[in-house]
């Protein structure tokens, strides 16, 4: 969900394998790019995977797959819209995650529209659901992220745990975009952020999933200095000996006019430093792309990555040529140096 210093215009399957030789052109075209792509590069990417139902509108997807094989996607909207699927293909609305509202969000909200709710990130830890999501308004950082509870992960099963993080219109960040990840030793970590100074990182206490009151330190992961700071949305995926901070580049929410893209960086410590493929730090601007418009895909972004029984999958949303924002989904594999490509 992008909020930005200077107020912009706007809102803040199973998907199908690529044939072999497209997908041996995207690895030799991402061998040598960095932080910039070239348009040939760009004509290389897939199309989204076949998804039907209801899969518009939607922003800022986060998905899981329940223990019953069910997956669950939660998405920006009026209080956080719910949405199933049986096989990552047809997905139904079924509510809202609070039917009734959330009366302590609104100091943060716009009064204009109180009970939008953004960015949401779901989880499945300790035998329940964990949703980290935020409230704020277009254009300002007086914002704060949020947790809550479930069993079931089903409209109006879920519980107000309390606020995370907060800022203010003096603080150098934004609190917006949570994403939570665990790492290899079993310490939980939220990160978060939208322009201003970019992509932090707070430690959680993990028998909670609050923010932990011993260990403080608000680490920075990213950011794009001579970009008008425009980094946002960050996932942590952990593969291997890597922590891999995949984020959002550029503009949503201008319909077929936006410039959101998919970058990724990687660190072998989730703290960072995190490096683009051409060895450039993310807190100095760098990412290397994996998703950008093409075709009539407009402005992928606000990435989110889970491994499936089949694969990795990248879930994010787009715009079409006629501005409607829809779920989208992908596979990611990942090369020989161990890096990410989207088919």
């Amino acid at each position: 969900m992008q909020t930005h210093p200077t107020p912009e215009p706007g809102r803040r399957r199973r998907p199908g394998g690529l044939r072999a030789a497209v997908v041996a052109v995207a690895l030799a075209a991402l061998a040598v790019t960095g932080a910039g792509t070239s348009p040939a590069v760009a004509a290389t990417y897939p199309g989204p995977g076949a998804v039907t139902g209801s899969v518009s509108p939607v922003h800022d997807p986060t998905m899981v797959k329940r223990p019953d094989g069910t997956y669950v996607v939660i998405s920006t909207g009026q209080n956080l819209d719910v949405r199933t699927s049986t096989d990552r293909t047809r997905f139904t609305h079924v509510g809202k995650v609070f039917p009734n509202g959330a009366s302590w969000t609104l100091p943060y909200t716009d009064p204009s529209d109180p009970t939008a709710l953004w960015a949401p990130d779901l989880s499945y830890r300790n035998g329940q659901y964990y949703l980290y999501y935020s409230a704020s308004s277009f254009g300002s950082n007086r914002s704060a992220i949020f947790l809550a509870t479930s069993p079931t992960a089903m409209p109006g099963t879920w519980t107000h745990r309390g606020r995370i993080i907060e800022t203010t219109t003096s603080s150098t960040y934004n609190a917006i975009d949570p994403s939570l990840t665990v790492d290899a030793s079993g310490a939980w970590w939220l990160s978060f952020g939208s322009f201003w100074s970019g992509i932090k990182m707070i430690r959680l206490n993990s028998e909670t999933g609050l923010r932990s009151t011993t260990q403080t330190t608000v680490h920075s992961l990213a950011s794009r200095p001579t970009a008008g700071g425009s980094v946002e949305a960050p996932t942590i995926f952990r593969r291997g000996g890597y922590y891999y901070l995949f984020v959002s580049f550029d503009l949503c929410c201008r319909g077929a006019d936006s410039t959101y893209r998919t970058m990724v960086g990687r660190s072998t410590s989730i703290t960072g430093p995190y490096r683009d493929r051409a060895g450039t730090l993310m807190t100095a601007g760098g990412g290397t792309e994996i998703l950008a418009s093409h075709g009539s895909v407009y402005g992928p972004g606000h990435p989110g990555v889970f491994t499936d029984a089949d694969a990795d999958v990248l879930t994010y949303h787009y715009y079409t040529s006629t501005g409607t924002p829809r779920l989208g989904l992908n596979l990611l594999g990942w090369d020989s140096s161990a890096w990410p490509y989207v088919y």
